[in-house]
């Protein structure tokens, strides 16, 4: 049978268009939103609501997604996942009222967690070390380029028919997807198009690994039992990074479900304007590059995989408080550039932390612990949809740009406490 060269990254690849319908099925509510709430007569409280129906599904699902995943492989659970989400993507369009939309929205939840829970189970499968930061970055990118092609295509199939259409077709897209991600997909150990050379690449990537952690470099063995569920839960590790999730999360969420609006409501922009967002979360796409880039940079240089993305983020803490500026500025072009900023940093500072997950926790665990951190950030999200939807009604948006100056910087100090670890990696 032939071979296929580069197989790894055609695989993450795959994951990269799973990742940009992932987000252009999640903005399309966000963009949509002032038509809809006039369609369906729902208030600012409302659409606050909506949005937390999909975080509680998510938040739910990202931990029975891990669990899904490990059991039963990353080819059945992704295809499972994105299944699931884009047919409720599609029905999403036929919501005809605030229940209707919320149960449309709590289905999409439980479906677009999987793909997250997945994705990192397929980079610790296929990659050594060195490359995981930048196939995080390069799937992830696909969650910063669907937020960018989102305004543009969104508003564009929404002005061509109606806004109903804009969720049926990108829902459509999905389900075309699930042939290439079937026929490619199998475990490495499995793969009959994967060369010699490759197979090399990976398994002596797997061999240096298990090298770094021997029993002797390691932490004490009843510390380091992760075969349990509770056990996972109760690591040091994980307990700091879903607080650092938990803190710093609700930014990305805030420009992914509110900048809009807050564009629409405070700056007096109109729908079809809207679509100049994308330029916002063009500016997460080079985060998330650049962020891999960095930490395998300073990988390559001789510094461990732990204090390569620790130092990474170090810089991020310092730029996202930026974003804080947003109700002080009075030129539209600031606004969206200190937007910008604090999107780029932030992206960057998640690919990182997202990278330390799969340097710290052993793969057959991964997928489980990768939820129950991911669980962090839906937490601080339903959190944040519930006060800036408050303040929104009573004061203004200004407050909600206010917490960017802490939240990076706090959830920084949480997760240096990781960096005695890295000597065991």
């Amino acid at each position: 049978m032939p071979r296929i060269p580069y197989l790894r990254w055609w695989i993450v690849s795959l994951i990269f268009c799973a990742s940009v319908l992932n987000y252009v099925d999640r903005q399309a509510l966000s963009i949509l939103a002032p038509t809809i709430q006039k369609d369906l007569a729902l208030s600012n409280e409302d659409y606050a609501s909506v949005l937390n129906w999909f975080l509680i599904a998510y938040t739910f699902a990202l931990i029975l997604s891990g669990k899904i995943v490990d059991r039963f492989g990353v080819r059945f659970g992704l295809a499972l996942f994105v299944g699931w989400w884009s047919l409720a993507n599609i029905l999403t369009g036929f919501a005809r009222s605030f229940g209707s939309l919320a149960a449309c929205r709590f289905f999409l939840g439980l479906g677009e967690a999987g793909n997250w829970t997945a994705a990192p189970k397929a980079v610790s499968e296929w990659f050594p070390a060195r490359e995981r930061g930048l196939a995080i970055g390069v799937y992830t990118l696909g969650a910063t380029v669907g937020a960018t092609l989102a305004p543009i295509l969104i508003v564009g199939l929404a002005s061509w028919h109606s806004w109903q259409a804009a969720f049926i077709v990108t829902g459509s897209a999905g389900l075309l997807w699930l042939i290439p991600w079937l026929w490619l997909y199998r475990r490495p150990s499995e793969h009959p198009r994967l060369s010699a050379e490759e197979r090399t690449v990976i398994e002596s990537g797997q061999a240096a690994e298990a090298a770094a952690t021997t029993p002797s470099a390691a932490i004490p063995a009843p510390a380091a039992n992760w075969g349990k569920w509770h056990q996972v839960l109760l690591r040091r590790e994980v307990v700091l990074l879903i607080f650092a999730r938990m803190l710093t999360d609700p930014v990305w969420y805030f420009f992914q479900f509110w900048f809009a609006k807050y564009l629409y409501d405070a700056r007096g922009l109109d729908q079809k304007s809207l679509s100049v967002t994308w330029v916002v979360y063009l500016a997460a796409d080079v985060g998330v590059l650049a962020g891999g880039w960095l930490s395998g940079l300073l990988i390559a240089r001789g510094t461990t995989p732990v204090r390569s993305r620790l130092w990474i983020m170090l810089g991020c803490a310092a730029l996202v408080p930026l974003g804080a500026a947003i109700p002080h500025v009075d030129a539209l072009w600031l606004v969206l550039a200190f937007g910008m900023v604090a999107v780029l940093a932030h992206l960057a500072w998640l690919i990182n932390l997202s990278a330390l997950v799969v340097d710290l926790v052993p793969r057959g665990s991964l997928a489980f612990a990768f939820g129950v951190i991911a669980a962090g950030s839906s937490l601080g999200g339903l959190m944040m949809n519930k006060a800036v939807g408050s303040l929104v009604t009573n004061t203004s948006y200004d407050p909600a740009f206010g917490f960017m100056l802490l939240l990076h910087p706090l959830a920084w100090c949480l997760a240096w406490q990781l960096r005695p670890r890295a000597k065991a990696i």
